[in-house]
């Protein structure tokens, strides 16, 4: 009678194991690269996106969205009714140095009053 005991594992197992663990591994990675790859496909959609509306709006109305001097008579969802906060200067450019708020007579600031910001509002 042979009363020896097998004690840890043999190469065969351990090979296995780490095949095993090397195809989990390998599998995490590749879908956190297909997880970054989708994330960047849609920054690249929204960009494209928000150039489409712009030149839609530059089509519509013949002036770039933000720097539309008439804006305020075409959309009425601006500060309190004051459609002249809406106008942009009509210059071509949407925005120079640090166009980007003002203040209103109380001293508050107007977030969007600046043809960069507008931009969006347009």
């Amino acid at each position: 009678m042979n009363n020896l005991k097998q004690r840890g594992f043999t190469l065969v197992e351990i090979a296995i194991v780490l095949v095993i663990v090397g195809l989990l591994i390998g599998g995490v990675l590749k879908g956190q690269e297909m997880i970054t790859n989708a994330k960047l496909k849609r920054l690249e959609s929204d960009n494209a996106g928000i150039a489409a509306a712009m030149f839609s709006y530059q089509d519509r109305y013949l002036q770039l969205p933000g720097d539309d001097s008439a804006a305020g008579a075409r959309f009425d969802l601006y500060i309190n009714g004051i459609t002249a906060a809406a106008n942009g200067n009509g210059d071509g450019v949407i925005g120079v140095g640090t166009d980007w708020d003002t203040m209103d007579a109380n001293n508050i600031m107007v977030v969007g009053s600046a043809e960069p910001a507008r931009f969006f509002g347009h």
